[in-house]
């Protein structure tokens, strides 16, 4: 019983930190949406619809550190600021979607264009879109279908497709990431809760690091490496902070509580 008041309790406080956010409950993102980024810093100003990002898609390839520390994509949505002419000349999106990079049967659309033609005007659709792309939710869901399953986010355990091989994550391009040795990965550790009956948590760096890498984290969201010296509450990690920064928005969402507190009760 106790169990079940602290998990209401969990969401909510989400459920608040949703309203105080916005001003009202944010709507539950289906699961082909969950973790897509609207980016809209440069795109109306230059007569072009926003560029529509989807997680899912690039997720299924690459790792997170490769796109956030190599490449340079910041951790929030439209931080990085990126302009046409960046892409262009190489940078952010123009690292792969050049029109030369060779991907899987083909080459990558190139990115962004000074002219286009209205032929040309079929790949800016790519990601500048308005409508609901229904192929690319059809996408989704034939992806999804051979993927493990999990209960929130976008269905998709991600973890688990790793760890059974049904996705082969790139970590390296050659001419943009650096050559370094391989660091030796930490232990496990438990974090305390802070809440009667509520499990402790268990902590992975080995399930992060194949991700992440230990600098997506340290020093900008955790800025100690040992334990117990970033300190802060539930209450922030809904409002987008340390663990935030990714669950909720790409990695599974903080109402998952058993994802966290596994550790068993005694």
């Amino acid at each position: 019983m106790k169990k079940s008041y602290l998990v209401l309790l969990l969401l909510l406080v989400g459920a608040g930190m949703a309203w105080a956010q916005g001003g009202m409950k944010k709507k539950k993102p289906l699961p082909y949406e969950f973790g897509t980024v609207t980016l809209n810093n440069y795109s109306e100003h230059a007569g072009m619809p926003p560029a529509v990002f989807d997680h899912w898609v690039h997720r299924k390839h690459f790792t997170c550190r490769l796109c956030h520390v190599d490449i340079g994509f910041g951790m929030t949505a439209g931080s990085t600021k990126i302009k046409a002419a960046d892409n262009m000349k190489g940078y952010y999106c123009g690292t792969c979607h050049n029109g030369q990079s060779e991907f899987g049967k083909g080459k990558l659309f190139a990115s962004c264009a000074k002219e286009y033609t209205r032929e040309d005007y079929k790949v800016c659709v790519n990601c500048h879109r308005v409508d609901r792309s229904e192929a690319r939710e059809d996408a989704f869901y034939d992806f999804a279908q051979g993927m493990p399953r999990e209960t929130f986010g976008n269905g998709i355990n991600w973890e688990k497709a790793e760890e059974m091989g049904k996705i082969k994550l790139t970590d390296y391009l050659e001419g943009v990431s650096v050559k370094k040795a391989k660091l030796k990965t930490q232990q496990d550790f438990s974090l305390t809760s802070k809440v009667e009956g509520m499990p402790d948590i268990i902590f992975s760096h080995k399930k992060h690091t194949v991700w992440s890498g230990c600098e997506l984290c340290h020093p900008d969201i955790f800025v100690g490496v040992k334990k117990g010296a970033t300190k802060y509450s539930m209450v922030e990690i809904f409002d987008g902070k340390y663990c935030g920064v990714c669950h909720g928005k790409v990695a599974f969402p903080n109402t998952d509580c058993q994802r966290c507190h596994s550790a068993p009760v005694q």
